[in-house]
């Protein structure tokens, strides 16, 4: 499946168009991970669908859910702007970033310069690059480039040979773990445990995927995750102010 989508995305780069320079202001994705008011810092996924789940809210509209995200003490927005396979749009995080004071991660399968240039253009704080999905060497490169753009960068491993080749040539400020296997799509929590005693020290750990319940929560920090990315699980609800609630076990309460 990873593949497939890759070979997608080739064929959207020749097509691509950059777009003027949205006027927003750049939030730390990094520095917001850091500020953690529950065990972990949540990452909260603005998702209308997926290849493995086909649609997962119906009734989807990107700022209202991103607004019951940070009312529910999201520290970040994941966004999907994949349109083929997510239907997801560039155009959903200009939207919410115009509408919300967290930073914003682009949740896309970057694979070129021109999309890290786009990001920055369409109001991204952060993108995700996918150690599956290119060499060591591409990613640094791309990895580089986001940073003169001041973007962070989610860099995202789903097994323990491709981070070790990364590391072999640097050291991301954050590492993601994906409990989902891109090219099966079947997802387990024992992802992060096996690959988490590799990941150094001075990376901030993420956990993505298959995070439903507060249990989930407690494996995942208990193997050293210091924030979790979630999307199927609360775009399922129908407030997802209180779906943030719910995961972390907290009683819902009225500001």
């Amino acid at each position: 499946m990873l593949e497939k989508i890759l070979q997608t995305k080739r064929e959207e780069l020749k097509e691509i168009q950059l777009g003027q320079q949205e006027d927003v202001q750049k939030i730390s994705f990094y520095q917001a991970l850091q500020n953690k008011a529950r065990p972990v810092s949540l990452i909260a996924e603005v998702k209308k669908a997926s290849p493995s789940k086909g649609l997962i809210k119906e009734s989807f509209n990107p700022v209202q859910i991103a607004k019951q995200y940070v009312k529910g003490g999201a520290n970040a927005l994941s966004v999907l702007t994949d349109e083929t396979y997510f239907k997801g749009h560039h155009t959903y995080l200009t939207n919410i970033k115009k509408e919300v004071s967290i930073p914003v991660l682009r949740k896309d399968f970057i694979i070129d310069s021109l999309q890290v240039e786009q990001s920055a253009r369409i109001g991204a704080d952060a993108i995700l690059l996918i150690g599956e999905a290119m060499s060591p060497e591409k990613l640094y490169e791309l990895y580089l480039q986001a940073k003169e753009l001041h973007l962070d960068c989610l860099v995202e491993v789903h097994s323990r040979e491709v981070l070790q080749g990364i590391l072999t040539i640097f050291t991301p400020e954050i590492i993601g773990i994906n409990n989902r296997n891109l090219h099966t799509f079947q997802t387990k929590l024992q992802q992060t445990e096996e690959i988490s005693q590799f990941v150094p020290k001075e990376s901030l750990m993420v956990s993505e995927s298959g995070i439903f319940t507060y249990k989930d929560v407690q494996t995942v920090k208990k193997a050293g995750a210091n924030a979790i990315l979630v999307g199927e699980s609360l775009m399922r609800q129908e407030d997802q102010t209180t779906a943030i609630y719910d995961l972390f076990g907290e009683e819902v309460y009225e500001n």
